[in-house]
């Protein structure tokens, strides 16, 4: 980084900071204006190409192709690095939120695929902004970074049996709206 920038050096955690936080808002607000949607509370914002829905997953990817571009050719330091760590959650959220319908072309929007995906993606990014180093852990860390797997085994299992329940609850009503709201 250079002498005369203003802008505090970006490191690897500051930047995947920046990617988890526009990963969970994108993730939040696209499933939340999908919801709206569908519900008829807000206008069909969806857009339409020749009849064709274009699903979100495609900004996601035109995103992440120019992000990855920008990072790859332009070589961002400082406030442009973080901005495009930004747009590469925000990009990220939108790709993965559709991550069923990548598995099952047509399918429902629903997919607990999708959620999965976000999850597992949401759990790493959150791994590299916020987890310690590797070369500064000891072996004293060992119980307690064994204990931490364990209890993020656990963590998996519960939102699994969670999930499976809240599938069967709200599934039907969830794909029901889905049909509804086609146009």
């Amino acid at each position: 980084m250079s002498a005369e920038s203003p802008c505090r050096e970006e490191t690897s955690d500051r930047l995947a900071r920046r990617a988890f936080f526009g990963f969970v808002l994108a993730f939040i607000l696209s499933r939340v204006v999908v919801f709206l949607i569908m519900s008829q509370c807000i206008p069909n914002l969806f857009f339409f190409l020749h009849g064709t829905h274009v699903h979100h997953l495609n900004y996601g990817i035109f995103l992440l192709a120019a992000v990855g571009a920008y990072t790859l050719f332009g070589r961002p330091e400082g406030r442009p690095a973080e901005l495009a760590a930004l747009a590469y959650g925000i990009a990220l959220a939108l790709t993965f939120d559709e991550f069923g319908m990548w598995l099952h072309l047509g399918g429902s929007y629903w997919q607990r695929a999708s959620v999965d995906a976000v999850i597992v993606v949401a759990a790493l990014i959150g791994l590299v902004a916020f987890a310690p180093p590797l070369k500064r852990l000891e072996s004293r860390h060992f119980w307690g970074s064994a204990a931490l797997v364990l209890a993020v085994v656990g963590f998996g299992v519960v939102l699994v049996l969670a999930g499976q329940h809240i599938g069967r609850v709200m599934g039907p009503t969830l794909h029901e709206l889905e049909l509804n709201s086609s146009p």
